[in-house]
């Protein structure tokens, strides 16, 4: 097993999918690459699962376990998020590759004005895409800038921890939802008395720890978290609809004093097939963007209007910046096309450029370096 994944990961691997039935699999680019042709059994699924949990507890309810989560590393190998689940009433284990070395805004590609979001005194800041989107790197990458840049006390509530920080200019106190505490409402509230400066929760996921959140904000904390969604505009139809329909006017006054900046990411593949970009969508809170918050009426208007603020505000949608990334050869004009949250649109400003379909082996044969015995064993 491990040889396996050591391989996949010298590729570049981002995921490694096992699964009962199948063969061994890795994401490479962006495309799911077979890196075995002999399937895994029921029972050798069940011991490589038993392998990856390190809790003595959780290891003997195995039988037991629907979905589970953790996190697992080996000397020379890397370290991995783990999710273990149930299909077909066999085990899956889906593990994503967690560098060592924490990102920064430079390497993921990201604007340096997030730079200064990361650095504000107060305010709330969300990070969204859809899974495997990049949402957990740009978090890190916010928390390291402050690390390297400011004296803060930032305390982060993860679900498993994944990329581990070193104490710099600011101190880190890294815990684990289910390990270090109950749960991330809990430990969202305990937060609140352990003298932080920076909140970091791994993910929003429903009103009450949302409204934890807001009352952080509202007394002078900084909060960053994530959601899953596809653009600005869904993340804050989101965010008011964690609350219950008789809150949510009282819910959006709140979220507009409190929100400093909305961050979507959608990843791109390169022109080269190597590796992906990053496209980015930002809204900034504004004095418009808040009465639209607080209004209620006109969130169904906050692309257009995202869009019409880059020039004064240095905001920017999708489609404006697929554009851009098309024009400066960085992806194709078909990779842009088919990533817009408007085609046509898209299609029209980019069509004049000479359409290239990025040339990438790796996704159809599997990556070299796999030990020629494993190719034919599980």
């Amino acid at each position: 097993m491990e040889r396996i994944i050591k391989a996949a990961v010298d590729r570049g691997a981002s995921d490694l999918h096992i699964k009962a039935g199948d063969v061994f699999r890795a994401r490479i680019n962006g495309q799911l690459v077979p890196l075995t042709k002999q399937a895994l059994t029921p029972e050798q699924t069940k011991a490589i699962a038993l392998r990856l949990i390190s809790n003595e507890e959780d290891r003997s309810r195995i039988d037991r376990i629907l979905d589970y989560d953790c996190s697992w590393g080996a000397s020379g190998i890397g370290r991995f998020r783990v999710n273990i689940l149930r299909q077909r009433s066999s085990f899956m284990i889906v593990m994503r590759v967690i560098p060592f070395e924490v990102p920064t805004l430079e390497k993921l590609g990201l604007p340096a004005s997030l730079g200064e979001i990361a650095l504000a005194d107060r305010g709330l800041v969300i990070v969204s895409g859809r899974r495997g989107s990049g949402k957990s790197s740009t978090i890190a990458a916010l928390m390291n800038h402050v690390n390297q840049h400011v004296n803060r006390h930032i305390v982060t509530l993860e679900s498993p921890i994944e990329f581990l920080h070193r104490d710099l200019q600011s101190s880190i106190t890294q815990r684990e939802v289910g390990v270090d505490t109950p749960s991330v409402r809990e430990g969202l509230r305990a937060a609140l008395r352990q003298d932080p400066d920076v909140v970091v929760i791994g993910e929003m996921r429903d009103g009450e720890s949302m409204d934890t959140a807001l009352k952080a904000v509202e007394t002078g904390h900084r909060v960053i978290t994530s959601m899953d969604a596809a653009d600005v505009q869904q993340t804050v139809t989101r965010l008011i609809a964690l609350f219950p329909p008789d809150e949510q006017e009282h819910a959006r006054v709140r979220l507009a004093e409190a929100l400093q900046a909305v961050i979507a990411l959608r990843p791109v593949p390169k022109v080269d097939g190597d590796g992906r970009a990053m496209a980015l969508e930002l809204m900034t809170a504004t004095p418009m963007m808040r009465d639209i918050l607080i209004e209620g009426t006109r969130l169904h208007e906050l692309r257009e209007l995202i869009g019409q603020a880059r020039d004064q505000w240095g905001m920017q949608t999708f489609d404006q910046h697929l554009v851009a990334l098309a024009e400066a050869g960085t992806i194709t004009a078909e990779a842009a096309i088919a990533a817009a949250t408007r085609p046509t649109d898209v299609e029209t400003k980019v069509g004049h450029m000479k359409r290239k379909t990025p040339i990438n082996t790796r996704a159809v044969t599997p990556p070299a370096g796999i030990p020629a015995f494993l190719e034919d064993e599980a």
